[in-house]
């Protein structure tokens, strides 16, 4: 039972995270405050944030205000418009500013940069902020293959960890593959199809649940995590946190990973590209 009860990964040299953690996409309205610390009291250590997301000052407040020691959490947040070097560190002094700490543990850029100047300039930025210990970790989210190999042609410090839309619908397996070869960490983001009707649809998630005693929702992330990613689902409802993080005593054999692949259609629910 060894890989169900691996809680953590490594990103980065003494940087360490949570094997699932807890997304706050679209959590940005009066009850973000709740939601946050009900995730906290549930067990989240990993909160994942985005500079457009509008709730950096909310996740800030929330783990500096649970009085649990800062350090025992993972907080990664993201650079969303097309940038180059300026904005970068403008982009991520503003974000440390919103939540209110001097030091990030997980820096990203949102989306690849099309123009090669802007790319080499943005992570020329971020480098330097891990040089500068304004971060601990870098990494980028929805960079495809092309997208990383172009990164990788100047970078001195390769991304810790990429964040893709990955599900049942879409496992994403050619790029799941290329991280592991580059040494990438895979982070999941909808990792539930983002309630698009994923876990009601696919009655193999429920026949696979019914056999461990688990969720649909359980069996998709157990799966996510099984195959070395991090899931970083989102919920307001305590006890769907709860059990969500609830997917490390037990383990999905050979046939109920058959049976999970064969829903894979390449189905996304979210953007491609970046949305400028």
């Amino acid at each position: 039972m060894e890989r169900a009860t691996v809680r953590e990964v490594t990103i980065a040299p003494r940087v360490t995270m949570p094997r699932l953690g807890f997304g706050t996409f679209k959590l940005n309205d009066a009850a973000a405050t709740a939601v946050l610390a009900a995730a906290i009291d549930a067990g989240y250590r990993l909160f994942d944030t985005g500079d457009r997301y509008g709730n950096e000052p909310e996740v800030g407040r929330a783990v500096r205000g649970s009085g649990i020691p800062l350090e025992e959490f993972v907080v990664a947040t993201k650079c969303y418009g097309p940038a180059g070097y300026d904005a970068v560190r403008r982009a991520f002094d503003a974000s440390a500013q919103r939540l209110g700490v001097d030091r990030v543990d997980l820096y990203m850029l949102h989306w690849p940069r099309e123009d090669p100047d802007e790319t080499r300039g943005a992570w020329r930025a971020m480098e330097e902020l891990l040089a500068e210990n304004r971060v601990r970790a870098i990494g980028v989210a929805n960079h495809g293959i092309a997208d990383l190999e172009r990164l990788l042609r100047h970078a001195t410090v390769p991304p810790a960890v990429n964040q893709i839309e990955v599900h049942p619908w879409c496992a994403r397996e050619e790029q799941r593959v290329a991280h592991d070869r580059l040494g990438i960490v895979t982070q999941a983001w909808g990792p539930l199809g983002r309630g698009r009707g994923l876990l009601a649809s696919a009655g193999v998630l429920s026949a696979i649940g019914a056999k461990h005693g688990r969720t649909a929702a359980q069996i998709a992330l157990r799966w996510q995590v099984q195959l070395g990613l991090v899931p970083i689902p989102k919920s307001a409802d305590p006890r769907r946190m709860a059990e969500n993080l609830d997917v490390f005593d037990f383990e999905l054999d050979a046939g109920d990973l058959a049976e999970i692949a064969r829903l894979d259609t390449g189905q996304l629910v979210g953007p491609v590209r970046a949305p400028w």
